[in-house]
C-alpha cells in the first residue's frame, strides 16, 4: 500500500495494526487548533521582540507540536497542580527551542500572563533556557541530548508503579546526533516501554548548519524501527495531523516505545529566518518583527 506524500517526498505511514487502548477524541472544531497555533506563533514573536536572548527559529518550528499536545486532548495535566501524580509527563528536551510554550502555559493557567512581559527581565522567572522553576516544565533542559534518557527513566518508573500515565518527550533532530539518545532508545525497546512517546521536531537544521551536512536524518524512521520502536511521520505544521498522530501514538500499546517524526521548518513564517542554515543563532531585526505583527491579525 502506498501512503500519501508529505513535503520532501516522504510518505506518511500509520502505526502498525496493534492492540490499542484509551485516547481522547479528536477536537470537534478543527479551526480552533489552527487559530490557537497562529496565536501562539504571534505571541512567540512578541516575546522575542521584548527578549532577543530567546531562540526564535527553534521555537517557531515546534508551535504546532506543543499546541496539539496541550490543547488537542493528548496530555493529561492539572495547571493548578503541575506536579500532580495523575499527570502525564512531558519532557521538553529541546528546551531552548520551546519559548512558544510560555504563552501556552500562561494561557492554560500554569502562571500569570503578566509573566510573558518579563521574559529574560529582572523580576521574572521565564528565562531564555527554561528550567523546572517554571510551572509545567519537568526537567533542566540546557544540555541537549539527555531528554530522552530522562523520559525513559520516568517511563520505566511509571511501569513499575503500574501507572497508566504516559511520558512524552519533545526532541530536536539536531540533538539526536548525541549518542546518549540511542542508548536510551535501546533501553526503552528492551524494556518494552510502550508508555514512552518521542516527538521529534525534524526541522533539518542544527546550531550551525543543516543536519544533512553533519549526520543526515533521512533514514531516521528506519533507524528507530531497527531499534525496536513503532514509528511514523507527519507534517509538523498541520496541527490537525499532528494531533491525530499524537492521539494514535498514545493509544497504541503493544510493548514498543513509539516515535512521531514531525517534519517542520525552522524559523517558519519569518523572512530571512525560515530554513536559513544559521537560523538557530540569527535574530530578525526588530522592525521586521513589528511589521509581521502589524500585518498578520
Amino acid at each position: 500500500m502506498s501512503w500519501p506524500l508529505c513535503r520532501g517526498g516522504q510518505r506518511f505511514a500509520p502505526f502498525s495494526n496493534q492492540r490499542r487502548n484509551g485516547g481522547a477524541a479528536l477536537n470537534s472544531e478543527p479551526l480552533d487548533l489552527r487559530a490557537k497555533a497562529h496565536w501562539v506563533w504571534r505571541e512567540t514573536l512578541a516575546i522575542h521582540r521584548r527578549a532577543p536572548e530567546t531562540r526564535l527559529a527553534s521555537s517557531l518550528s515546534a508551535v504546532e507540536i506543543f499546541v496539539a499536545l496541550y490543547y488537542g486532548g493528548v496530555l493529561r495535566f492539572d495547571a493548578s497542580q503541575p506536579l500532580a501524580a495523575h499527570r502525564d509527563r512531558c519532557v521538553i528536551s529541546k528546551g531552548h527551542g520551546s519559548i512558544c510554550m510560555y504563552p501556552i502555559l500562561a494561557d492554560l493557567g500554569f502562571f500569570s500572563k503578566d509573566e510573558l512581559l518579563r521574559v529574560c527581565h529582572s523580576g521574572g522567572f521565564l528565562g531564555g533556557i527554561p528550567d523546572p522553576v517554571i510551572p509545567g516544565y519537568e526537567t533542566v533542559n540546557g544540555s541537549l541530548g539527555h531528554g530522552l534518557g530522562v523520559a525513559t527513566g520516568m517511563a520505566l518508573g511509571l511501569k513499575r508503579l503500574d501507572s497508566d500515565r504516559q511520558v512524552f518527550v519533545v526532541s530536536g533532530d539536531g540533538e539526536l546526533h548525541e549518542g546518549a539518545n540511542w542508548e536510551a532508545a535501546m533501553f526503552a525497546s528492551q524494556h518494552r516501554l510502550d508508555n514512552l512517546n518521542l516527538v521529534i521536531d525534524d526541522n533539518g537544521i542544527s546550531m550551525l548548519g543543516y543536519t544533512d551536512d553533519i549526520v543526515s536524518h533521512h533514514s531516521l524512521s528506519e533507524r528507530l524501527t531497527a531499534f525496536g520502536w513503532d514509528c511514523r511521520r507527519v507534517d509538523g505544521h498541520d496541527v490537525l495531523a499532528v494531533q491525530a498522530g499524537l492521539l494514535e501514538m498514545k493509544a497504541t500499546t503493544a510493548g514498543k516505545p513509539k516515535a512521531l517524526i514531525a517534519k517542520t521548518l525552522k524559523g517558519r513564517g519569518v523572512p530571512g529566518l525560515e530554513n536559513a542554515p544559521l537560523s538557530h543563532i540569527l535574530n530578525p531585526k526588530p522592525e521586521l518583527i513589528d511589521s509581521l505583527l502589524e500585518q498578520l491579525p
